[in-house]
């Protein structure tokens, strides 16, 4: 069955909609937790299911090295791996292996493990394969991932390496994954921060012909409004008909600027780093539990949010937890801060669908910023 996508409201560039897949449905916009090595750090399977996000993210690189696909594929894959049953959608570990500084030709890239040492080449077509063992909904094709600020000839090189193996990764998909196993391939957008560069690449990766399209290389350090400003370029060359995914987004403010343009898919370790630091999102922004003042703060963790996983916990108390180092604050917070996400992404449809998302998106705004998030490297996916 091939990925099918409705629209099922606008306000302004912003919509909800609706992604149809083998498995079954995913509502957009839509926030996507990260996996990384098969599970969301602190929480198991039974804690996903109470979530109920609609996608979790897996990193391709690092199942690659730690246990292998043929583990996972001789388990079912990750849902039989995991005993998740929902939507896994996996990235191709690319932007981990761009961050180890690999020897790259037209071919693929060689890198060195960061586990042991061993040293292994990616290619476009063994990326395809790997995922295929891991069994995903949504696999991504392999791009070639700059710093944002690399100079023009590397973003050049970039955009003509990412196109070609964008091809290459279609062709392969289309021929292993037949019309029956139910997986989706996802292209990626590159380009850096030059909006021509990556009006090219949209137009490229697009006359591929995939089931969905990213936008990567973005949120990777670079001021915020320059990120706003290259996606807002970039998003007007993808298709409306299918998903748009933003690579690596998780900060209340840019998920709203980026639903205002249109974008669909979003997934960042936000949520689960800030809980390992002690630091909650609420309706009035970053709660930072560990500070002192929070020592005989009796209210819950988010008055606005009654159905926090963690309501039924004072401040006080999970201030107390994280100042023992006592692990289930880490579980706790990460609990709070994803349904937080979650439900943040439900009251952007539904304030699509009344017609109230700019009001929902300015007060966002007017909580989260200044000072303006920086959202965290997704490198350790």
């Amino acid at each position: 069955m091939t990925l099918r996508f409705e629209t099922l409201a606008h306000d302004g560039q912003a919509r909800t909609g609706r992604i149809t897949t083998a498995r079954g449905t995913i509502p957009t916009p839509c926030f996507m937790p990260v996996g990384t090595r098969a599970a969301v750090r602190t929480l198991d399977t039974a804690d996903l299911e109470a979530l109920n996000p609609p996608v979790v993210l897996a990193n391709t690189y690092h199942l690659l090295m730690r246990p292998g696909p043929e583990v996972i594929e001789a388990t079912g894959g990750l849902h039989g791996f995991t005993g998740w049953s929902g939507h896994v959608l996996t990235d191709s570990g690319g932007y981990q292996v761009f961050s180890l500084k690999p020897k790259v030709d037209d071919d693929g890239a060689v890198f060195r493990s960061t586990y042991d040492g061993s040293t292994h080449r990616f290619t476009a077509e063994q990326v395809v394969d790997v995922q295929l063992q891991l069994g995903s909904d949504i696999q991504m094709a392999l791009d070639v991932c700059p710093p944002s600020d690399a100079p023009a000839p590397a973003q050049r090189l970039a955009v003509d390496r990412t196109a070609a193996w964008a091809r290459r990764a279609r062709h392969r998909f289309l021929e292993r994954n037949g019309p029956n196993r139910g997986a989706n391939q996802f292209g990626i957008v590159q380009g850096g921060l030059d909006p021509d560069l990556r009006a090219e690449s949209a137009a490229r990766t697009v006359e591929v012909g995939f089931d969905g399209y990213a936008v990567g290389g973005l949120s990777v350090g670079e001021r915020p409004e320059l990120t706003l400003a290259t996606l807002a370029a970039t998003v007007g060359h993808l298709p409306a008909d299918q998903p748009r995914y933003f690579m690596g987004l998780g900060d209340p403010v840019g998920l709203m600027e980026a639903v205002a343009l249109g974008v669909d898919l979003f997934d960042c370790v936000l949520p689960t780093r800030l809980a390992r630091h002690g630091t909650a999102l609420t309706g009035q922004g970053r709660l930072n539990l560990g500070n002192a003042a929070f020592a005989t703060d009796h209210r819950p963790i988010d008055p606005d949010f009654p159905r926090s996983p963690a309501a039924r916990y004072s401040r006080a108390y999970l201030r107390h937890l994280l100042n023992v180092d006592e692990p289930s604050a880490s579980r706790l917070l990460t609990l709070h801060n994803v349904a937080w996400l979650l439900n943040l992404m439900d009251t952007a449809k539904q304030a699509i669908a009344a017609g109230t998302f700019d009001q929902l998106r300015r007060r966002v705004a007017q909580i989260w910023a200044p000072p303006a998030e920086s959202p965290p490297s997704p490198s350790i996916r």
